[in-house]
């Protein structure tokens, strides 16, 4: 019963009910977080350097600033695109090239997606600029979005979890560092290609999750109004014009400084300053293309602050260790048992945070010492930490992984957040990731 009350598993709990009940995300993950820090025994307020939830959430959005910040640029940067007229180009040579194939269509989507986490790293913020000129067509395919939201979402966690490039160099260092910090003790030393050697099961059992979802489960046609979108036009000319070299340049610029800096804030206002220096964009609309940045990214990037609050509250309360304490007794010295628990764990806290990357750092602390307890090899712990890090991304209405779609195949308001994107995602990646982790585990 003590369990049942842990911070942890409430707020989580209360964050799926109201998702689930059509509960703005936003207020949801506060009333959740609020909830969790009372049950944690943290005050609401402060009175000097005291723990308080309002001081956890505030000192929590630093930790998702950078990203917020990227969110926002990124916006502008595809809202620039779109004025440009370079994304209506984008999407009718695309829309040619399918020819009414729509496993063409969702062959693109995946490669797109796929690039934009490893190759050309803007990742998410393509997608309201790209995919609503595309709706039409998948209307008259009648093709089933939430098919096309598991396509999307798996392009933007699988390559992250197995190619060391762009967001997979960054998530498996951050595993490297981890497990390396904490295990210091015992003498393990694990490197980025240890994780790209062990990753590739997890990519494999995800990808045999979007089989399923395409093949089985979303395969049936499903029935769409045709809605004339705000800012979506026809245009038959499809000459690149000065823009749109300039545009394509800016693109460029865009991979190079976030290659050469690791930084997507930093790359994002490098190729802004390119479409405005070389004036793709007029002087005169620079403010609007902000305004169109904030309105299609601004949403997302709150909701991950408010993420960064909700991770720390949890953090403050002591809930993680609790629960992962609580949990070692009862493992009972079973292998299977302990990889079960570690995931689900690891399910409960991103799901809350919506975060695969900011989950490593506070599971890794007790994990690592847990998997050396236990007898789990360095191989068949990073696959236990990625998948624990990993799972609950796809699924949890507070990550980018499913807030991405949404933004682009809702734009007609006929795709639901929760039910069209979060469930499908959950059920198809998350269980398969489950899986292929805890059996992965007992032979590695």
């Amino acid at each position: 019963m003590e369990n049942l009350l842990n911070p942890v598993i409430v707020a989580v709990l209360l964050l799926c009910v109201l998702c689930l009940l059509k509960v703005n995300v936003l207020l949801s993950m506060l009333v959740s977080l609020f909830v969790a820090g009372l049950i944690g025994g943290l005050p609401l307020v402060s009175s000097g350097d005291e723990v308080s939830i309002m001081s956890s959430v505030i000192a929590g959005f630093s930790g998702n600033a950078e990203t917020a910040l990227a969110y926002v640029l990124l916006g502008t940067f595809a809202s620039a695109m779109a004025y440009t007229g370079i994304t209506e180009i984008l999407s009718k040579k695309i829309a040619r090239a399918v020819g009414g194939n729509k496993w063409i269509l969702i062959g693109i989507l995946l490669v797109i997606a796929c690039a934009s986490q490893n190759i050309i790293p803007i990742h998410i913020a393509y997608i309201p600029i790209l995919v609503p000129p595309l709706l039409a067509m998948m209307n008259k395919m009648k093709l089933d979005r939430r098919g096309v939201a598991c396509t999307i979402a798996f392009g933007h966690k699988a390559p992250y979890i197995a190619v060391p490039m762009g967001f997979g160099l960054i998530f498996m260092g951050i595993i490297r560092d981890n497990i390396n910090d904490n295990a210091k003790d015992f003498g393990w030393k694990v490197s980025v290609g240890d994780v790209t050697a062990v990753n590739w099961i997890l990519a494999v059992a995800m990808f045999i999750g979007l089989a399923i979802a395409l093949f089985v489960t979303y395969r049936k046609p499903r029935e769409y109004k045709d809605v004339q979108l705000e800012g979506v036009t026809e245009t038959e000319d499809l000459t690149l014009k000065y823009q749109h070299w300039v545009t394509l340049v800016a693109i460029v610029v865009v991979v190079a400084l976030q290659i050469k800096f690791g930084s997507l804030p930093v790359a994002a206002l490098g190729g802004l300053l390119v479409m405005f220096i070389f004036q793709a964009v007029k002087p005169k609309d620079i403010d609007e293309q902000f305004q169109g940045g904030i309105k299609l990214m601004g949403f997302i990037a709150f909701v991950m602050l408010v993420a960064g609050g909700f991770a720390t509250v949890l953090k403050n309360t002591g809930a993680v260790n609790d629960l992962v304490t609580s949990a070692i007794s009862l493992m009972g010295g079973n292998k299977w048992i302990a990889a079960t628990i570690i995931t689900l764990i690891g399910l409960l806290v991103t799901m809350g945070i919506g975060t695969s990357f900011g989950t490593v750092p506070v599971l890794a602390v007790l994990y690592v010492p847990l998997c050396h307890q236990m007898g789990f090899s360095p191989a068949a712990t990073i696959v236990l930490m990625s998948a624990a890090a990993a799972l609950g991304d796809a699924g949890s209405p507070a990550s980018d992984t499913t807030l991405g779609p949404t933004s682009g195949l809702n734009a007609d308001g006929q795709h639901d957040h929760i039910w069209d994107t979060c469930v499908p995602t959950f059920l198809h990646f998350n269980i398969p990731l489950m899986i292929a982790a805890i059996v992965a585990a007992q032979f590695l």
